[in-house]
Formats: structure tokens, C-alpha cells, sequence
């Protein structure tokens, strides 16, 4: 049989997480900013594009943008007037957010403060 150079791992789901030398804080403490100029700095990190193609659509992390905030889900739910069921559903995945939903948790992301004082005047 010939070698190919690929190492074949099998891990099923409820499997313990395979050891790696990964730092994986260092991984998830980098913000958005180091992240793209890492792909910026390396021509081989560059994005695929997959995202841009026609019928994608580029989902906003709410659970990341509400720990952003540091808010809870009843908090960020009650200040942006979003159901918190309809907030827990986009969070574990359950239901996508739609194109005005989308649009609106851009808008929150850009300016959370001027959304959430909007809000508060609205009535």
C-alpha cells in the first residue's frame, strides 16, 4: 500500500478533545483585527472566498457579540428588543438570523451604545 502523507484519526462526538500542542487560549483570545492581518501577512492564509459566492451569507456571531458587550442573554434581549427565545434559538444554532436581522445586529456591533440609546428613547 502506498503512503500518501495523511494521517487518518478517528473521533467520534462525545470523544474527549484529541492532544494537540494547540494553544488554544492564545487561539481564541485573538480579536478579529489580529486574525485578518495574520491572513493579510501570509498568502497561503488567504480566505477561500467561500462566502462571497452568490446565495452565502455571512452569519454575525451573536453569542461573541453579546459576550462582546458583556451582557447577558435577558440583558441583550431587553435592551435591543429581541425575543430571548429568538436570541437563544441563533445562538445554539437553531434558527439563522434573516437579512433585517442580520442588518440590525451589524448596526448593534458597529454602534451598540447609540442602538441601545435609540431604544431607550423609542416609545
Amino acid at each position: 500500500m502506498k503512503k500518501t502523507g495523511l494521517i487518518s484519526v478517528e473521533h467520534n462526538p462525545g470523544d474527549p478533545p484529541i492532544e494537540t500542542d494547540t494553544d488554544w487560549a492564545a487561539v481564541e483570545a485573538l480579536t478579529d483585527e489580529q486574525i485578518e492581518a495574520g491572513v493579510r501577512d501570509d498568502p497561503d492564509a488567504a480566505p477561500i472566498g467561500f462566502f462571497n459566492m452568490p446565495g452565502f451569507h455571512r452569519i454575525p456571531n451573536v453569542k461573541r457579540l453579546r459576550e462582546k458587550l458583556g451582557m447577558t442573554q435577558e440583558a441583550f434581549a431587553s435592551t435591543y428588543r429581541i425575543p430571548v427565545g429568538t436570541l437563544r434559538d441563533w445562538e445554539q444554532g437553531r434558527k439563522i438570523p434573516d437579512a433585517p436581522a442580520r442588518a440590525y445586529l451589524t448596526v448593534i456591533a458597529h454602534d451598540p451604545e447609540a442602538v441601545a440609546k435609540a431604544l431607550g428613547q423609542a416609545a
